[in-house]
């Protein structure tokens, strides 16, 4: 990263208008130079090689799609187009699931560990398929979304109970004492189904988020402080226990924004019953007051609000600015405002770097410290999110020249 006492800190307001023209090509003259042939996007700067998964793929497929269908940008849905032809072509399975990883010349690895098909992914394999779609691209057809819904609906869903399986190993041969259920599958495959919903308008992707809803709300909220927990038992019930009294601040801002785009689609007004809760108890417990991180989020905490974790992760930050980016602009509040375009410039001037290069860190200290310095290709499509709900709100055009499209 460039020092800071060479480069003074840019204003986050400028530096979000020109993420979507500006940052994103420069990163991708590194991360998948142009071409016309199906490939992989780097997991990673600088590039360690290894394996690519679905998820890194995915996302960047989904936020590359998403952005081009925004701001017109053609090289965005190229990319996003050839991204996604690689995982057609190399990490999906005939049953429209996607195993985890490949190696980047798109070879098996036949390992246990590499031919899991996590729940996780396949939300943003959705994501990614009906955001390409949307925008017109011809690298899928409505016969890829729903292969892939297919097997989130048949393979990953736990019928009797109403939730999502870890992957399909678990679905398989079901959950075992010991095994943990995770709110996270949840929250993005309701992200998936929303958006499903949001670009088609097929009302039968509505009542496939409210059925998610119930689920999430039923098993991961802790009903005496109404936070979002991490992890239940392999039965869905709590669990005393480091990981059953896990809460992140960050999810429960993530959550929160959910809840509010699942009640403005649907209808569903009740959703909006447990988002003040949840965003009460991040707001009372998750954010550092002082020192070089002040306005950061801490990366967890108990289930009595105590900090667990005092280090600070980029993505949590991404998902209290779209949090109070939402509220700005459905309510026009601008204590909301004024809070997102300071997110903003915590992201832009501490986690980027400073000198205009497409370049980035993951994790601090609380001593302003970097401990975590890889720039993770999958972390762009929460800034990229941000961005968009923030140019949604008003706070910045979504494209450097001042005009957004869409």
């Amino acid at each position: 990263m460039t020092s800071e006492a060479k480069q003074p800190r840019p204003n986050g307001s400028e530096s979000a208008a020109r993420f979507a023209d500006k940052f994103l090509p420069a990163w991708l003259d590194i991360a998948l130079p142009a071409g016309t042939k199906a490939a992989p996007v780097v997991e990673e700067l600088p590039d360690k090689g290894g394996p690519s998964t679905t998820l890194a793929q995915a996302r960047t497929a989904f936020m590359l799609a998403h952005l081009g269908r925004l701001t017109g940008q053609e090289r965005l849905l190229d990319a996003a187009g050839r991204i996604m032809g690689f995982i057609t072509e190399y990490l999906r399975d005939p049953d429209g699931g996607c195993r985890y990883a490949v190696n980047p010349d798109g070879s098996r690895i036949e390992s246990p560990e590499a031919t899991l098909r996590r729940t996780y992914d396949q939300s943003f394999v959705l994501l990614a398929l009906v955001s390409l779609r949307a925008a017109g691209s011809s690298a899928v057809s409505g016969e890829d979304v729903e292969l892939c819904w297919s097997f989130v609906e048949n393979v990953l869903t736990d019928g009797e109970m109403g939730a999502l399986w870890e992957d399909d190993r678990m679905a398989a041969r079901g959950a075992r004492p010991g095994d943990l259920r995770a709110q996270n599958p949840h929250m993005h495959m309701l992200e998936a189904v929303l958006q499903c919903l949001e670009l088609t308008g097929d009302d039968i992707w509505a009542d496939r988020a409210r059925s998610l809803v119930t689920a999430g709300t039923r098993y991961f909220i802790d009903p005496s402080t109404g936070a979002v927990r991490e992890f239940v038992g392999h039965d869905l019930a709590p669990i005393d226990s480091p990981e059953g009294n896990r809460r992140e601040p960050g999810h429960q801002y993530e959550w929160a924004w959910l809840l509010m785009r699942h009640a403005d689609l649907t209808g569903d007004a009740e959703a909006r019953r447990v988002v003040e809760p949840m965003s009460t108890f991040a707001a009372s417990h998750g954010w550092r007051k002082d020192g070089p991180m002040a306005g950061a989020l801490y990366d967890a905490l108990g289930a009595d609000g105590r900090v667990t974790e005092a280090t600070h992760l980029l993505w949590p930050l991404t998902e209290a600015g779209k949090y109070f980016s939402a509220v700005a602009r459905d309510t026009g509040d601008a204590p909301s405002a004024a809070k997102a375009r300071e997110i903003a410039d915590l992201i832009f001037g501490r986690y980027f770097d400073h000198g205009g290069r497409p370049a980035w860190v993951n994790q601090f200290d609380g001593d302003g410290n970097v401990i975590w310095e890889a720039g993770l290709s999958r972390l762009l499509y929460h800034v990229a999110f941000f961005v968009c709900e923030g140019a949604s709100a008003g706070l910045w055009p979504l494209t450097g020249d001042g005009a957004p499209r869409g």
